[in-house]
Formats: structure tokens, sequence, C-alpha cells
């Protein structure tokens, strides 16, 4: 008789049963801010209360989520904290930037995130991979939380900046996490609101790391504009011209122009990257379904050569990686702040409340999830993915603001997972205890060190 063993369980921080002193709750936001969370979070459908830095409201109910990303956006900026956070680094980014900027930005941007475009990427990223995981031929142990780092920083410097991005990849991916580690946590003088003038110490220790990726950024510039003087003709049509032809009095500055490269080389690469480690590590810790998920797999790369056609025809490997973005959502915190006072329904949200869509929270609440904290990726399966709601799944967020490169990534991912799952097996070892922490993104803390072995096809 065969017997579906238990689900997995990974590694997440228990609902808190207290709440926590206003001392006690400033540590834990700049530690973990995904430890501070109570067990009333995981089952309203909503919080409002006061806090340290103003009124607060945890929106969970798919309605109200609805309401404050599409509905009524207009009446919704960034949030004050998020920006003090992301600004710095950023600046007038996609992700940060606001009004005029924001609409010059994504216009220059959308045409390279037509499903056109998306399809041209899947063979660079396919070689890309195929490249990559020569390194684990002979087997062994290694950190995958860091591999899938340069994995997909060598498919986003190939794709959407056609190999031409200045600097190491190797050291690009250790400033990486020296700039999260500073720059993409929560200074305790922000969450009091404390005026700008004061200094921020963790923006201070992590000055020289951006200074590094400004420097990436301009001499990536440089060098594209050398190769327009010298040959015109042999610009490549991607990214980087995309945004540099946009350059001008009607489109945007050489400023936003720098602060979009700069979002996506840090951004655009380092939540996939998140999403890929999550699981496989999953994966490894649910073998039955891994075995599903490699069966399919060396089912449809023996038929379809097309790398266009995967994401359509592994629905149970899409369903996986889904999984995993709904435990460990790479961006787990989407902030807003209202510009003018409104009701929803019986809830009052007063002007400057700060207004938390948390998809770590949203993803695992006991009133929209069954057995919410299981690694169960047959709720993506067909004819169970079309039964969750819009918005009670926001890996990507949603309405205006929703992730530009959505599609990229998924395509991305699932080349990704193809060709390492058809060609090794990932399993963890006695030292694989990752422990999610929020900066940014949702990290591994301790990394991923996995066994990787050659997988023996029939």
């Amino acid at each position: 008789m065969d017997i579906q063993p238990a689900p997995f369980v990974p590694p997440a921080p228990k609902p808190r049963t207290t709440p926590p002193s206003t001392l006690e709750m400033i540590r834990i936001v700049y530690r973990n801010p995904l430890e501070l969370w109570g067990e009333h979070t995981y089952n309203e459908p909503w919080i409002s209360a006061n806090g340290v830095g103003g009124h607060l409201i945890v929106a969970n109910d798919p309605g109200l989520i609805r309401h404050v990303l599409v509905d009524n956006a207009r009446n919704y900026k960034m949030a004050t904290v998020r920006q003090k956070i992301l600004r710095p680094i950023l600046r007038d980014g996609l992700l940060t930037a606001e009004g005029e900027v924001w609409k010059r930005s994504r216009k220059a941007m959308a045409p390279v995130f037509t499903p056109r475009h998306i399809f041209g990427f899947a063979q660079p990223m396919l070689r890309r991979t195929q490249d990559f995981v020569t390194r684990y031929e002979d087997g062994g142990t290694s950190d995958i939380a860091h591999d899938m780092t340069l994995l997909t920083y060598d498919i986003l410097a190939e794709t959407l900046f056609s190999g031409e991005i200045a600097g190491e990849p190797g050291s690009f991916a250790n400033e990486i996490d020296r700039l999260f580690e500073t720059m993409g946590r929560v200074d305790p003088l922000d969450l009091l609101r404390a005026p700008d003038w004061l200094p921020r110490l963790t923006r201070i220790r992590g000055r020289k790391t951006m200074a590094y990726f400004r420097k990436i950024v301009t001499d990536t510039v440089k060098m594209r504009e050398g190769k327009f003087k010298r040959d015109p003709d042999a610009v490549p049509q991607d990214f980087l011209t995309l945004l540099l032809k946009a350059e001008g009095p009607e489109g945007l500055t050489r400023a936003e122009v720098e602060d979009n490269i700069i979002t996506f080389i840090g951004a655009g690469h380092e939540t996939t990257a998140r999403a890929l480690g999550w699981t496989l590590y999953c994966l490894a810790e649910s073998p039955w379904e891994r075995n599903r998920v490699e069966q399919e797999i060396d089912q449809v790369l023996a038929r379809e050569p097309d790398p266009t056609k995967w994401l359509d025809a592994m629905p149970f490997t899409r369903a996986a990686f889904d999984e995993a973005l709904r435990l460990y959502p790479p961006a787990p915190s989407i902030n807003r702040e209202p510009i003018e006072p409104e009701m929803w329904k019986d809830l009052y949200i007063p002007k400057h409340a700060a207004v938390l869509v948390m998809p770590w929270v949203v993803h695992r609440h006991r009133k929209l999830w069954d057995r919410p904290d299981a690694f169960l990726p047959e709720r993506f399966h067909p004819g169970n993915r079309e039964k969750i709601d819009r918005f009670q799944y926001l890996p990507f967020g949603a309405g205006p603001r929703v992730c530009i490169g959505a599609s990229f990534a998924m395509q991305e991912a699932i080349i990704a997972l193809a060709i390492m799952l058809s060609r090794f097996r990932f399993d963890t070892t006695a030292e694989t205890k990752p422990w999610p922490v929020q900066k940014l993104t949702t990290q591994p803390q301790g990394g991923l060190p996995m066994q990787v072995t050659p997988r023996q096809v029939r």
C-alpha cells in the first residue's frame, strides 16, 4: 500500500504569543522582521494598531489588498520607512521612483518585457545555465544560495546587458551580500521616523559597497557608449541600449538611466536567486515531490527542445517553484502609505498610516490556506491553482506596480530548474540548517550547503 508521506514543513519563525516591548520590537525589526508577527496577524483579516512610528495597518484580506494596491492605488504612495531604506541604494530606479519619474521609467522599459522579447531571452538563459552547471560534474558540496546568485547574475548580464556589465561576477555576489547586510536593513532611527539629518550607522557602513555598485554602473554605461561611437550597427538592442535611447528632454535623465541599471543589476537577479535556492531546498527535503518533478523534466526535455515551451509543459515543476515562492516570497513586504484618510468597510485608514501588505504573512494565513506552513506543490497543480484568489498570492506584487520582470523571472526559473534537475540531484546535508531572514529579500541565514550528485537518467 502506497502511503503519502507527511508534507515537509520548512523552517520559519513561530508566531509570537505575546507582544514585544518597544525596545524588543526595534531590535527584532533590525535583526529579522519576520520574527515580529504574532498569532493574531496570521488569523485576522487585518490588524489596526498604534505602533512606534505611528499608526500601523496589516492588510491580510484579499479584498483589502486589492483596494490598496489596485482599486484605490492612487491614494497610496510608497511608505516612508521603505523609501528611507531603498532610496539611498536605488534612488530613482523603478522600485523607488514615484509620480512622473516612475511613469517615464516604466514606459521606457515596457518594450523589453513583452512576450516576444522574453521568448527571445530563452536560448541565452538556456546556454548560461548549461555552462554554469558544469561546475557540478564532479559532485561535492556547494552553497546553493551563493551559486544561484552567480547563476542569475550570469543570466541577467547575458540577456539584459548582452554580457557587457563591468566588474567580476564573483566579487559582485559578495558585495551584494554586504549591501543587504548593511543598507538593506531597517535602521532603528527610520522606524522611529527620526529626522533625516541624524546619521544612520547602517548607511555609513554601506557607503563603500554602494560606491562599488555605482562604479559598475558608470563603467558599464561608458563601455556601451564607446561601442555606440565605434560601430553603431554592432550595438545590441538590449535593455541597456533601450535605456540609453530613452535618455533625453522627454525621456529619462542620465541619473534615472543609471538608477534603473543599478535597480536591475542589484534587485533583478537577487529575487530569482533566492526563489531558486529555496525551491531546491524544499524539493531536497520532499523526495517524493522531487521524483515527480524530475520525471516531468526528463519527459519534457526528451521531446521538446524549445525552452520557450517548458513553462507550460512542466506544471509540476512550476508548482514546486510557485509553492517555494509562497513559503519564502523573495519580497516579503509591500509597504504603502495613504495620502488621504479613508474607510474600507468598517476599517478606518488614517492619513500617513503604515499600511503593510506582507506576502510573508498573507501566504501563511490560517484563514486563506490549508496547512499553510507545509510545502504542498499540489496547491498549484492544474485545477487547483485556478481556485487561489489573485490577491492572496503575491510573489510579484499586484496593481500598477506589479513586478515588470515577473514573466522574465518565471521563464528563467523553469529553464534553470529544468537543466539543473535533469543533470544533478541536490540533497541536504547535516550542515543544511537555513533560517529565513528578511534583508530586503527573504534570505537563508547560514546559506544552503547541499550535496550535488550527477544523475543517472534512464
